[in-house]
């Protein structure tokens, strides 16, 4: 895994939760994924440790918008303004303009949004590009499912792929199939696991929470799982009974998932994708 360095952000204060990578490109380093404002701390002591600084970073690679993977954008950019931020074209007017996002996820945690997130900082659009094809010597494609403007990054053998294969917890088997709202389709995630393999990577770095190289297994359990959870709200199971059934799932690691993936939002969002097939 040349060229790969985990970056543990230690959100909440705890270690992995959320992890990113500084990784090489065509034109030096970039950063894939940077967590919330509320962990830049977390990231800059962890590019230290790395012998590295904010500005040794040329690039930020993002898989999508939700805070826990993009939050700190427009405050890494403020910090270090030759930074070049890619993003999906879907994406990229919420990063100029964050005011919608911001809204909604404070909607979502209320009083609990500034300490768990922190500052939501626009990025100016002279800083961003439209991630399409080839990025920095990364293949970029899109990973729909668990958001729609999902994109993931493939070069030798080495896949980020933020959300787009799940979470899984170091030394776990699990893979937990994370489904917040808004947007979350069941059909596109299977779409995405079929353009994954079929691109043959040796190996997942995910953002919860490290690298795997059992890929054609994660994908599989990841497929299933994706399945049984959709099935459970379907047919009717409240909120209460889903994270009981969820936790049971995770087994002894329950509490490690639920941290970084909170098992009532999953049922939300998959309740909202029930609800707007219902309509459709």
């Amino acid at each position: 895994m040349d060229g790969l360095r985990l970056v543990d952000v230690h959100f909440g204060g705890t270690r992995e939760q959320i992890g990113v990578y500084v990784v090489d490109t065509d034109d030096g380093l970039a950063l894939f994924d940077c967590g919330p404002s509320s962990t830049l701390g977390g990231l800059e002591g962890g590019l230290a440790a790395h012998g590295l600084a904010l500005t040794d970073i040329r690039h930020l690679l993002l898989s999508h918008i939700h805070l826990d993977h993009a939050g700190a954008a427009g405050a890494l950019v403020r910090r270090h303004p030759e930074l070049t931020v890619w993003v999906s074209e879907i994406g990229a007017p919420h990063l100029v303009d964050p005011s919608r996002l911001e809204r909604s996820a404070r909607r979502l945690y209320g009083d609990a949004f500034d300490s768990l997130w922190g500052e939501l900082v626009p990025v100016p659009e002279a800083n961003l590009r439209v991630a399409t094809g080839s990025v920095l010597g990364w293949e970029s494609f899109p990973t729909q499912g668990h958001a729609s403007h999902h994109i993931s990054y493939l070069r030798d053998g080495t896949l980020l792929a933020g959300d787009a294969a799940g979470v899984r917890m170091p030394g776990a088997g699990y893979v937990l199939p994370v489904s917040p709202p808004p947007d979350i389709d069941i059909e596109a995630w299977h779409g995405t696991a079929t353009a994954i393999r079929a691109r043959e990577p040796d190996r997942l770095a995910l953002i919860h929470f490290g690298v795997h190289e059992d890929v054609l297994a994660h994908l599989d359990r990841l497929e299933a799982e994706l399945d049984h959870w959709a099935a459970r709200v379907r047919d009717g199971m409240d909120e209460r009974a889903f994270v009981d059934a969820a936790r049971a799932d995770a087994g002894g690691d329950a509490d490690r998932y639920d941290r970084v993936a909170p098992f009532w939002q999953s049922w939300h969002g998959l309740k909202r994708y029930w609800e707007k097939r219902a309509a459709a």
